[in-house]
C-alpha cells in the first residue's frame, strides 16, 4: 500500500489537470541509480498488465510489483515551504537514504 499526505494529493491533483490524457493516473516507481543505489520516481501513466492499483486521498496510484516490494507501506508527501524538497517518499523499508531524499538503499 502507498499513501499520500493531503499536501501531496493536492499537488498531484493540480498537476493531473494539466495532463493531455485524462486516463493517466499517478505511478510511483523505483529505478536503479541515485547515490544510494535506488531512486524514487513518479509519473502520470496508464495501467499496464501486472500493475497493482491503490487509492489514497481520492487518487488512484499505480505501482509495478517489483517497485511495490521496495515501497510497500510508504507515504508520499509534498513540501513547498521555504526549504521544501517538493515530493518526498517516506519509506519504512529503506535502510539508508541520501540527503536529497530521492534515493535509498
Amino acid at each position: 500500500m502507498i499513501n499520500l499526505t493531503e499536501a501531496a494529493a493536492a499537488q498531484i491533483k493540480a498537476l493531473q489537470k494539466a495532463q493531455a490524457n485524462p486516463e493517466s493516473v499517478l505511478r510511483v516507481l523505483v529505478e536503479t541509480g541515485g547515490c544510494s543505489g535506488f531512486e524514487y520516481g513518479m509519473a502520470f501513466d496508464v495501467r499496464k498488465d501486472g500493475d497493482l492499483e491503490f487509492e489514497s486521498q481520492g487518487l488512484k496510484i499505480l505501482i509495478d510489483p517489483t517497485s511495490h516490494a521496495y515501497l510497500d507501506g510508504s507515504t508520499v508527501h509534498f513540501d513547498d515551504g521555504l526549504h521544501g524538497k517538493g515530493f518526498e517518499v517516506r519509506n519504512p523499508n529503506a535502510t539508508s537514504t541520501c540527503g536529497c531524499g530521492k534515493s535509498f538503499s
